[in-house]
């Protein structure tokens, strides 16, 4: 958002140039525009009022976990780990929402001594779980509504076939509901509303509308004052996508519970992470070999790769690829960006253009890496992980430091 490009072509973000801040703090290395993720926030939250929720799995560090609570997020959260950054970075309790598909007794347990405001409960053994620990605390009911949204396999999770949630067509939501029902009487929750998610990287607002079409028969008559349709919200990657609005979306969903005759006290929320973090963050790498196959193709390997961004391998996602000391320069050279992992599967751009004159040494930039690459990263071969830098008002801050040689070593308790 506070990209600018100077006469020569060179890229700064935030006031920072780009150059610059590779050379200082070394590569891959991972950039965030701070005033990016906060005007996404606040469209967010003026989208969907109090309670919209910041997916902290797209990325979780403490100070992006600060920033959407002052922003005026919840913070939604799937793991213990994850609910203990987003308590370390001073994001109240009440403001979390405990997510995920199988919560064990201690994370329950600790959402009930910490005072989780929300928990989504996801399955039977869970709910289980709940009266057993018989803690009062308030949750949503996840239910899977039956809507195949348009995106990849893995990221789909409205379907019947699926992990996730309780199936409204098999029956199994309603006799969640009676469980659940039954435990709130007994004193062991408090009953909130709905919750439904129907999958990641979604384009089309239709999808939207359909879910909510398939969730107003049951959710309707239950007189729950709480809906959460989840997040899903797709961003553009490459040349030729398009983002949606956080506020278009927002109107959809809200038309269409009108249309479809939900009470206008209903509090209907949301839980974006992609579409908060994504475009706001991107890596910068150093190349260090140029590999020409005559006929075939050419690969340019940088010092990161499957590590800092798996989403190429695990879903074959696309990304674009620049020069930031030649930002806006023409690209005709075709090339495939590689890492330095030993696998042949790992990509970094499949398809990417830079141009002619890319050599030895230059730093490369892939955007839209802010979401599901530094909270995905690994440290495969034992290659530490990068660090996370805000960028804003002409000065970078370090808000995760690069892991070190014997970091990899912390855990090894040797022989």
């Amino acid at each position: 958002m506070t990209a600018s490009v100077d006469g020569g072509g060179r890229l700064a973000v935030g006031g920072v140039d780009l150059l610059d801040l590779a050379s200082e703090h070394g590569t891959p290395v991972f950039v965030y525009d701070e005033a990016h993720l906060r005007t996404r926030c606040r469209e967010a939250v003026a989208a969907f009022d109090d309670g919209v929720a910041y997916a902290s799995k797209a990325f979780l560090c403490r100070a992006m976990a600060r920033l959407a609570h002052d922003e005026g997020m919840c913070v939604d959260v799937s793991t213990g780990g994850e609910l203990h950054v987003a308590l370390s970075a001073g994001v109240p309790a009440d403001r979390l929402v405990l997510h995920g598909n199988n919560k064990s007794e201690a994370e329950l347990a600790r959402a009930a001594e910490v005072g989780v405001g929300r928990v989504v409960v996801d399955s039977f053994d869970e709910i289980a779980r709940l009266e057993r620990l018989a803690a009062g605390l308030t949750v949503l009911v996840r239910v899977t509504p039956g809507v195949e949204a348009h995106t990849h396999e893995y990221v789909m999770t409205g379907q019947e076939d699926t992990k996730f949630g309780f199936s409204i067509a098999s029956g199994a939501a309603d006799e969640a509901l009676r469980r659940l029902r039954a435990a709130e009487r007994a004193g062991a929750v408090r009953l909130r509303g709905v919750h439904a998610h129907i999958g990641s990287q979604i384009f089309l607002l239709h999808s939207f509308v359909k879910q909510v079409d398939a969730l107003v028969p049951f959710f309707a008559p239950l007189g729950l004052p709480e809906l959460c349709v989840g997040g899903g919200l797709g961003v553009a990657y490459i040349g030729g996508e398009e983002d949606i609005g956080i506020a278009d979306w927002a109107a959809t969903v809200h038309d269409a519970c009108a249309v479809a005759g939900i009470p206008t006290d209903t509090r209907i929320t949301a839980e974006p992470g992609r579409a908060i973090v994504a475009t706001a963050g991107l890596t910068l790498y150093r190349v260090g070999t140029i590999k020409e196959l005559a006929g075939i193709r050419t690969y340019v390997s940088v010092d990161g790769g499957m590590s800092d961004n798996p989403r190429p391998v695990l879903y074959g996602s696309g990304y674009e690829a620049f020069l930031p000391r030649a930002t806006t320069a023409d690209r005709p050279w075709a090339v495939r960006v590689v890492g330095k992992h030993c696998e042949s599967g790992d990509v970094v751009v499949r398809d990417a253009c830079l141009p002619c004159d890319a050599a030895v040494g230059d730093v490369l930039c892939t955007p839209v890496t802010g979401a599901y690459g530094h909270s995905m990263a690994s440290n495969y071969n034992k290659v530490p992980r990068p660090p996370v830098i805000f960028v804003r008002d002409g000065a970078a801050r370090v808000v995760v430091r690069r892991e070190t040689l014997d970091d990899l070593l912390r855990l090894d308790v040797g022989d």
